[in-house]
């Protein structure tokens, strides 16, 4: 496919002037734009029409890379949006997907394989880094956690900042019982740590 249109979403000067040479130095690529916010990207986006969107998630002020794709991909005949990005968790993961980006790459992802991406994504076809495109299959592999009421109660003061002695004697409960529950949630939620537990309940919307 030739004459791939682009615009490259970057807070970084930097970063979009390193894009700009890798992809210049393609004949059948043109960047049509730069963006340094959200705002910005959404803006251009509609006003240069490009096939493909390189967007970073973290974009200082403003809306970010996953809020900028929801409304880049909502517009009529919109482009493709592949996020380019130094940010692999699985939440990034995840709010870039629901937002309807057709790529998620790293950063640190070799230049030919970046290049191949951009001419893939304005065909049509969806691109993931491998280590993303595993963590997504394992996680839909991967029954929903059904956490019991107190099981829940017990992360949400976790969330809080309370010790188990602190939760034990809020909920009434021997601090054996309230490590129980942990223990339990843990296996639910495939973590081996409290924190991770709460980030994890969080992200399936099971504690605020």
């Amino acid at each position: 496919m030739s004459g791939v249109r682009v615009l490259l979403v970057d807070d970084h000067p930097v970063v979009r002037a390193g894009l700009r040479a890798l992809l210049a130095s393609h004949d059948d690529v043109l960047v049509v734009a730069e963006a340094a916010s959200g705002e910005e990207a959404v803006a251009s986006a509609m006003s240069t029409k490009p096939d493909v969107v390189l967007m970073d998630l973290r974009l200082g002020d403003g809306i970010d890379g996953a809020q900028a794709t929801a409304q880049i991909v909502a517009a009529s005949d919109p482009p493709r949006v592949v996020v380019l990005t130094t940010y692999d968790t699985d939440a990034d993961i995840l709010r870039a997907v629901e937002a309807g980006a057709a790529g998620y790459l790293l950063k640190d992802t070799d230049p030919e394989v970046l290049i191949e991406s951009v001419f893939a994504a304005a065909r049509g076809e969806t691109v993931l880094d491998p280590d993303v495109a595993r963590r997504l299959y394992r996680r839909m592999q991967r029954p929903p956690a059904d956490l019991s009421a107190r099981e829940v109660e017990v992360l949400s003061l976790v969330a809080k900042g309370l010790s188990n002695r602190a939760i034990a004697k809020q909920l009434v409960v021997s601090e054996a019982t309230v490590k129980s529950h942990l223990v339990r949630a843990f296996t639910k939620l495939d973590v081996d740590n409290r924190t991770a537990a709460v980030v994890a309940a969080r992200e399936r919307g099971q504690i605020i």
